[in-house]
């Protein structure tokens, strides 16, 4: 493996088109999302910047090669996401959603499966969005349960060359699409009669058969369509299964390996912003004593911790993401480390940085009361850290042979 810490000239220029892009359409979506109070009409107003990041080939930009699409690695993925999540990180969670719907379709869909789902998210114009149906109501740390716990409680019934599929879901980004009829694609996580199990329902067959229950109305991410919906006979076609039966456990389970190293660079944008904030306010302002705050050496300290643990979650960020995508036998670790640690990390930087400001940042007009806001979610979204995700860490531990130098190369 190769280690480079520069980035590469093509890698620079994706950088400056990425930050070009947020600063031309994603700054000015940000204030309009703050300022709507409504979590439909929030959601609606992110569709311009959608279809024109569509049209611009972005969303090309999160299918892989293979698959017709022009993804870059994991480095890429992670340059990309800072830049757009430094501005709206709701915007990008949004568009994100085939980077974990299309995941179980790539590993074990069929030519045709893969040609069909794929296709909508290949377009160069329009806004197609993907679900990936998985937490419900009740809660998901435990979908995969067997009786007589209830686990996943979605029902996928056959009804001869179909599924009826029941259940409500919650809580993914655009579960009712735009309009309440559906995505273009939804993943679906549920149990059939040879156990949990994922089957693609396409728009055609949600139509109809969504019953939005509640839209969620969130301190922070406030643009995303969060909401928890009914699903009612719905009928997919029996080939729209993936995999076999049983088989959708570990199907999700790597579904959201990518999406959990992501969240280590969501938390960096969001303290990357941070500081910006609060070193601009302690340089310039004196709070009526002689110097800038910035002279006082608690406040220095604080600053200067905080710079050295964005720097450290941005690194693992990197590393993680680009062993997730590459298909590295240790992606889920790096994963792990990379949410759980950066997501903790965020909220005590902020909250750290907020104590410089003092009583002027304890204000919604002040940004760093909403920078907080987006990194209280990162700890609980993309597999709760200690529902979920402490505790895919610790069977990593306990395995039998478990190596604690594999991960970094240095067995």
């Amino acid at each position: 493996m190769a280690v480079s810490f520069s980035l590469s000239p093509e890698q620079e220029q994706l950088k400056k088109v990425a930050r070009q892009f947020a600063e031309a359409h994603l700054a000015d979506l940000a204030e309009a999302v703050r300022n709507e109070p409504d979590p439909a009409r929030r959601a609606d107003l992110a569709r311009p910047a959608f279809e024109q990041a569509v049209a611009a080939g972005f969303l090309k930009g999160l299918i892989p090669v293979p698959f017709g699409g022009a993804a870059g690695n994991g480095v890429d993925a992670a340059i990309l996401i800072e830049e757009w999540a430094a501005h709206s990180p709701d915007f990008v969670i949004s568009m994100a959603g085939p980077l974990i719907a299309l995941v179980p379709v790539y590993q074990v869909g069929t030519p045709e499966q893969i040609e069909r789902f794929v296709a909508p998210f290949l377009a160069d114009a329009g806004a197609p969005v993907a679900a990936m149906a998985y937490s419900e109501p009740g809660g998901s740390a435990n979908f995969d349960a067997p009786a007589p716990a209830e686990g996943v409680r979605t029902t996928a019934e056959p009804d001869g060359d179909h599924y009826l599929v029941n259940g409500t879901k919650a809580w993914a980004s655009h579960l009712p699409g735009w309009d309440g009829d559906g995505p273009d694609i939804m993943t679906i996580v549920c149990r059939a009669p040879g156990g949990v199990s994922l089957v693609v329902a396409e728009r055609e067959h949600l139509a109809g058969h969504i019953e939005v229950e509640h839209l969620y109305d969130l301190p922070g991410l406030r643009g995303c369509l969060t909401a928890r919906i009914r699903l009612r006979d719905v009928r997919v076609p029996r080939g729209n299964l993936l995999g076999t039966e049983g088989q959708g456990v570990e199907l999700t389970r790597a579904a959201f390996v990518g999406s959990g190293a992501s969240i280590g660079t969501f938390s960096v944008a969001a303290m990357r912003r941070a500081f910006e904030i609060a070193l601009r306010f302690a340089t310039t302002e004196h709070r009526g004593g002689a110097v800038p705050i910035i002279e006082h050496q608690a406040v220095a300290d604080v600053l200067t911790n905080a710079k050295a643990r964005i720097e450290s979650v941005r690194l693992l960020s990197w590393r993680a993401l680009d062993a997730a995508l590459s298909g590295d036998p240790h992606g889920l670790e790096w994963a792990l480390h990379a949410k759980v640690l950066g997501s903790d990390t965020a909220v005590e930087v902020i909250n750290d940085l907020i104590r410089v400001v003092g009583v002027s940042a304890y204000d919604n007009g002040f940004p760093l009361k909403r920078l907080l806001d987006e990194a209280l979610a990162y700890p609980v979204i993309e597999g709760s850290n200690i529902g979920v995700r402490r505790r895919q860490m610790q069977t990593l531990l306990s395995g039998a042979g478990y190596d604690p130098l594999a991960a970094s190369g240095m067995s």
